[in-house]
């Protein structure tokens, strides 16, 4: 990756919606460069997909938590590529100490953040979680 890929990766997230035509305007590229470029992000997995993302003012009855995740072995590359296939993380941390990857989650609700979590529970070279409900944002 380059520092286009990166600043389109950057707007990617500022908003997913963006056309190819603003993109390119904003990168000072062509039209034709930003679809090549956003092709092979996908392609070659950095960009794992494109979703809505609600503030959770917006969606009061979503279940929020974040998980402390402790990886075996050499194992964290393909965990952290797995996980970020997830579209309930919606946001992914190394960190320092005793936990590996702090996964930001957000479900719908109970039956699907149960879901995500006994998938990532399940994860070829995931030893160890704990997750935290998130109740109310200050």
């Amino acid at each position: 990756m380059d520092t286009i890929d990166r600043k389109l990766l950057a707007l990617l997230r500022k908003d997913g919606r963006a056309s190819l035509s603003a993109l390119a305007a904003e990168l000072n590229v062509s039209r034709g460069t930003v679809q090549n470029r956003i092709e092979r992000l996908t392609r070659d997995g950095v960009i794992a997909g494109f979703t809505v993302r609600v503030t959770a003012a917006d969606d009061p009855h979503a279940v929020r938590a974040v998980m402390l995740i402790e990886i075996t072995g050499q194992k964290t590359l393909s965990a952290i590529k797995a996980l970020r296939g997830i579209p309930e993380i919606r946001a992914l941390h190394t960190t320092n100490g005793a936990w590996d990857l702090i996964a930001e989650i957000q479900a719908d609700n109970l039956v699907e953040f149960e879901r995500v979590l006994r998938g990532v529970r399940a994860m070829d070279g995931v030893s160890k979680s704990e997750t935290s409900l998130l109740l109310t944002t200050l």
